[in-house]
């Protein structure tokens, strides 16, 4: 098989049809197909499934495209470092970001790495903490934010500690007095939760301090979780990034004990990496890290 059967079958594969993988690709139809007609054929499987609304992977075609993803990064690679050696920064870096290091952070770090590599594209994908770790392991992104706790097995380098915060609809009168919302506290409240794959370190919180909360509103997203707070359905633990410029009128109180989460930049293989991707793993680190061991 060759580079332009892997590029057909990942297209195809984004994109979800044979026309639309054309029209990018500047081939024709017919042309889509007989690739991957050709590609099944040597290969001795179907890997994708044609239908009425669109192009699927076949079960097949699922466990082959992480090592498709792996080939065309290794080409670019390549590309990108016979650039490098002719004096020349180009190439693309595509990142993975939770919901508030998108909003917060990424905006900043594209602006100014383009302002000094112009040639070098960025692409973003926007997830959970599992879509990340998930695009990660496959070769999706080149690059992903994650928090420590959810990062797993995957290399992460720390960039920022967020510190964990409670909180009430605006007005609301909490138990205790003081500047501080402890645990005893928190357990006259319902709660408004997100699922574990959105908030893994307050899950955490919550499990090490053996708060049991109630909770009938499983959402998302951050907005969502505080836009239900402040209207008085519940209150909710956060972290303090996400309430940067929140649009809701809230009350938020510092948690005891104290908690954060440590939010860090993560690759697969960090040793070998992209020429570009490099540079904008460097540019992050020396421009947005203030995490300290």
């Amino acid at each position: 098989m060759t580079l332009l059967t892997y590029q057909v079958f990942k297209t195809v594969t984004d994109i979800g049809s044979f026309h639309k993988a054309a029209d990018i690709l500047g081939l024709t139809p017919s042309a889509i197909s007989h690739t991957i007609s050709a590609m099944e054929k040597e290969l001795g499987f179907s890997v994708l499934t044609r239908g009425k609304t669109g192009v699927t992977l076949t079960n097949c075609g699922e466990h082959l495209l992480p090592y498709v993803n792996a080939v065309l990064n290794s080409d670019e690679s390549l590309r990108q470092a016979v650039a490098e050696l002719n004096g020349l920064k180009r190439g693309k870096v595509k990142i993975g970001a939770f919901s508030s290091a998108c909003t917060s952070w990424l905006p900043d770090i594209l602006h100014s790495f383009q302002e000094k590599y112009a040639d070098i594209s960025m692409e973003v994908f926007q997830g959970t903490y599992d879509d990340v770790s998930y695009w990660l392991k496959n070769g999706v992104v080149d690059l992903g934010f994650l928090s420590l706790s959810s990062a797993g097995d995957i290399p992460i380098e720390p960039l920022y500690q967020d510190p964990l915060l409670c909180v009430l609809p605006k007005g609301m009168k909490k138990p205790g007095a003081g500047k501080y919302m402890d645990i005893e506290e928190m357990r006259h409240y319902q709660f408004v939760t997100q699922r574990e794959c959105t908030d893994a370190d307050i899950q955490n919180f919550l499990k090490e301090n053996s708060l049991n909360i109630q909770s009938s509103y499983h959402v998302v997203d951050d907005l969502s979780t505080i836009a239900l707070v402040a209207k008085g359905f519940g209150i909710c633990l956060m972290p303090e990034l996400v309430m940067r410029d929140i649009p809701y009128e809230v009350d938020c109180y510092p948690i005891r004990p104290k908690a954060s989460r440590i939010i860090g930049i993560a690759a697969m293989n960090p040793e070998f990496m992209a020429p570009a991707v490099r540079t904008m793993y460097n540019h992050i680190l020396e421009n947005y890290k203030s995490y300290e061991r």
